[in-house]
């Protein structure tokens, strides 16, 4: 616990006043983030860093990365992502062949859908930051903070019934609408507290889908490593894992905020 709760610290030092900076400072920690993450899924699957098809799977994550707008630096990439995908695409199935299916068409698909999770995954921290602004970001922090308290301190207190024991045999359904009631309430005195252009209702109702997405990104890390047999993601973050094991949650729910925001 000790060491958990330094950690956290540690990283709460570093990584909010670049939040509260943004621009190139929030982007270039993003990438060091988001790399990493890449790392953690490619050694699950047992696959070399250096080796060809991470090289590709790390570079496309970055072009996914790339903020949009036109002050982009690598304006080009960012406008034609599709299209490098593709291109990377053709390029690892070429790499199968070469090698003679000891790098298989199913290894492509995982590089592929690897880089899609953690790429937009990250990019939309960005795009959240930059177009809608730091608020909605500690909006989107807070309700997962609410969520993921809520469901561990209210499952452990009134949970009976197993979410999903196959996945993750400690949640439990109980927990699961304690997370959700605990993101309501956060919801709520976000609305009373900050400056922002939604109603209550419309407030209430992006703090339930993002709770509970977030819920669904930690089942699905917790998918992940039940999968490929692991404990943790990494072990960078000493006490809690890796890059992935933190970010699970905000991976999944940063584009459908973005989403929701825009609407």
């Amino acid at each position: 616990m000790k060491q958990r709760i330094i950690t956290a610290i540690v990283a709460l030092a570093v990584f909010v006043p670049i939040v509260l900076i943004g621009g190139l400072p929030f982007t270039l920690i993003m990438y060091v983030i988001g790399t990493v993450g890449v790392i953690e899924l490619l050694k699950m699957k047992h696959l070399k860093a250096m080796s060809f098809p991470s090289i590709i799977s790390l570079l496309l994550t970055w072009v996914f990365l790339l903020p949009n707008g036109r002050d982009v630096a690598f304006q080009f990439l960012s406008e034609h992502k599709i299209e490098v995908a593709l291109a990377a695409v053709l390029l690892l199935l070429m790499y199968t062949v070469i090698v003679k299916n000891k790098f298989t068409f199913d290894d492509v698909g995982f590089i592929l859908l690897t880089t899609v999770y953690v790429g937009f995954g990250f990019h939309y921290f960005i795009e959240v930051r930059q177009e809608f602004g730091l608020a909605y970001l500690f909006f989107a922090f807070l309700i997962i903070w609410a969520t993921d308290s809520g469901a561990y301190f209210i499952g452990r207190a009134m949970g009976k019934r197993k979410l999903w024991p196959e996945i993750s045999p400690n949640k439990t359904i109980e927990g699961f609408v304690g997370g959700i009631v605990c993101a309501i309430i956060v919801a709520i005195v976000f609305k009373l507290l900050a400056n922002i252009d939604q109603t209550m209702i419309e407030l209430l109702v992006i703090g339930i889908i993002v709770s509970l997405f977030g819920q669904m990104g930690d089942l699905v890390q917790s998918a992940f490593k039940r999968h490929y047999g692991v404990k943790d993601s990494g072990k960078i973050l000493p006490g809690h894992g890796g890059i992935l094991d933190r970010f699970d949650s905000l991976m999944f729910i940063m584009p459908i905020l973005a989403f929701l925001l825009s609407l």
